[in-house]
């Protein structure tokens, strides 16, 4: 009986390709949801959004895709997100969001094997200007 590879063709398939883009249109109650679940009542964030606001905005198709991809190891963690804040998101700006799946890593732990799955975000505003870039890594194990 031969063992189920832990990178299958489906996720070696997503190596690369972009995503999006999503688009968010930005409203001043997502900027005000996003400030008040960080607990921050900085006045500013009345018409800017907070430096990591950018998290909020979910490159959904990618992330689907990677989360439900054939393989036989069930368990989901967030392990690390990193985000480059380039310059500020407004109330009003359209955001559009791209991701691709940069780097499957397959490790073998004292749990057995684990996947890092590495995925790049960019996001542009509506002058096509890039407000932030952000890394994420998921890991099956």
């Amino acid at each position: 009986m031969s063992e189920e590879p832990i990178i299958s063709e489906e996720l070696e398939g997503l190596l690369n390709v972009e995503f999006g883009p999503e688009v968010y249109e930005i409203e001043k109650s997502m900027v005000r949801k996003f400030a008040g679940a960080i607990d921050d009542p900085n006045p500013l964030w009345q018409q800017v959004a907070p430096p990591t606001f950018p998290a909020a905005l979910v490159p959904t198709r990618l992330l689907h895709k990677l989360l439900n991809a054939e393989c036989p190891l069930n368990r989901i963690l967030n392990g690390a997100s990193e985000l480059e804040y380039y310059q500020p998101i407004k109330v009003g700006d359209v955001i559009s969001v791209t991701a691709k799946l940069e780097k499957l890593r397959k490790m073998e732990g004292k749990e057995g094997a684990t996947l890092f799955m590495i995925m790049e975000v960019a996001y542009k505003n509506q002058k096509g200007e890039v407000v932030a870039r952000g890394k994420n890594t998921y890991i099956r194990y």
